[in-house]
C-alpha cells in the first residue's frame, strides 16, 4: 500500500510537471504568437477572440471566464469524473497566460501572419499533445461536443461534432475579423492536429490497431462505432492458462482516436488488456480508407 501511494504521488507530479509545460508552450503561442499578429483558431480561443472585439475584458480574464463557465456546465451534464480531467487546465492554463500576458514578450520581431499561424499551431499542438498523452483536457471545444452529444445529438459521432465547432468557430472570425484570418486559422488547426498526432505517435504513424480484451466488450464496442463513427470487430478467443473464453475487439482508427478509445476503455473497464500496433497501410473500399483499387 504504502509503495502504491509513492508511485501515485510520483505520478502525480509528473503530471503537474508535465501539464504546466504544457500551458506554458500554449500559453506562450496564445499570448506571444497569435494575439500580436490579429490571428484566430477554433475552440475556446477562437472563442474568446471574437468576444474580445466586443467586450471591454482582457484574453485571459475572458478565457478564465470561459474555461470555468465550460467546467462548470461540464460537471452538471458529463458529471464530476468527466469535469476532473478539465479541472487542472481550466485553471493553469489561464494562469499561467496571465503571466505571459505581463511579460509583454512577443516571438516575431515583426507582424507576420503566415510564419505567426504556423507557430502558433505547432505550439498549440505541442501543448495539446502532452496534454491528452497524460490524459487531460483543457476543457475547450471536445469538452463542448461531449455536451451536446449527450444532451442534444447521441447518434453524431463526436468526431464530426468536435470538426463542425471549429469549423463554425472559424468561419464566423471569418465575418468579424476578415476571410484571411480565417484561412490562416484554419492553417493553424491542420497544423495542430497533425502536431498532436507527431507527439502522441510519431512521423510515420497514420493508421493503428487496436486489440481490446475487456470483461465488458459491448459496451465499448457500442462507443467505438457511435462516437467515434468507426467499425469494430469482436473475436471470440480462449486464454491458455485459465481456459476460459474471452472477447477481443479489433478496430482501426487514426492515432487521435486511439488516445480517446483506451480513455473511454480506461473508465470503462480499469482491468482491459489495450493494445496498439503501428500500420504502415490500410486499403478498404467503403471502409474510410484508401481505395483498394487505387494504389
Amino acid at each position: 500500500m504504502k509503495k502504491w501511494t509513492k508511485e501515485k504521488v510520483k505520478n502525480a507530479l509528473i503530471d503537474f510537471i508535465l501539464i504546466l509545460i504544457a500551458c506554458s508552450v500554449g500559453s506562450f503561442a496564445t499570448v506571444s504568437i497569435m494575439l500580436p499578429n490579429g490571428l484566430s483558431s477554433g475552440g475556446l480561443t477562437g472563442v474568446i477572440r471574437i468576444l474580445q472585439s466586443f467586450l471591454p475584458l482582457g484574453f485571459s480574464t475572458m478565457y478564465y471566464l470561459g474555461a470555468l463557465l465550460i467546467l462548470a456546465i461540464c460537471a452538471v451534464t458529463l458529471g464530476l469524473k468527466e469535469a476532473k480531467k478539465i479541472l487542472v487546465m481550466s485553471i493553469m492554463y489561464p494562469t499561467v497566460m496571465v503571466i505571459f500576458e505581463r511579460m509583454n514578450f512577443q516571438l516575431l520581431e515583426e507582424k507576420d501572419m503566415f510564419l505567426a499561424a504556423i507557430y502558433c499551431g505547432v505550439f498549440m499542438g505541442i501543448c495539446s499533445g502532452i496534454a491528452f498523452s497524460r490524459g487531460y483536457s483543457s476543457g475547450g471545444s471536445d469538452t463542448v461536443a461531449k455536451i451536446i452529444q449527450k444532451k442534444l445529438l447521441p447518434y453524431v459521432s463526436l468526431s464530426k461534432l468536435l470538426m463542425t465547432i471549429d469549423i463554425s468557430i472559424i468561419v464566423l472570425s471569418g465575418f468579424v475579423f476578415g476571410r484571411n484570418i480565417a484561412l490562416y486559422a484554419l492553417v493553424t488547426t491542420v497544423i495542430i492536429s497533425k502536431t498532436i498526432d507527431l507527439i502522441l505517435f510519431g512521423l510515420a504513424t497514420k493508421i493503428i490497431q487496436i486489440e481490446i480484451i475487456s470483461e465488458t466488450p459491448e459496451a465499448i464496442a457500442d462507443y467505438i462505432m457511435t462516437d467515434m463513427d468507426r467499425g469494430v470487430s469482436i473475436e471470440t478467443i480462449v486464454g491458455a492458462y485459465s481456459g476460459k473464453e474471452k472477447q477481443k475487439l479489433l478496430v482501426l482508427c487514426s492515432p487521435r482516436e486511439g488516445i480517446l478509445i483506451r480513455q473511454h476503455v480506461a473508465k470503462a473497464d480499469p482491468r482491459a488488456l489495450v493494445t496498439m500496433i503501428h500500420v504502415d497501410s490500410v486499403w478498404g473500399n467503403g471502409h474510410g480508407f484508401n481505395d483498394i483499387d487505387k494504389e
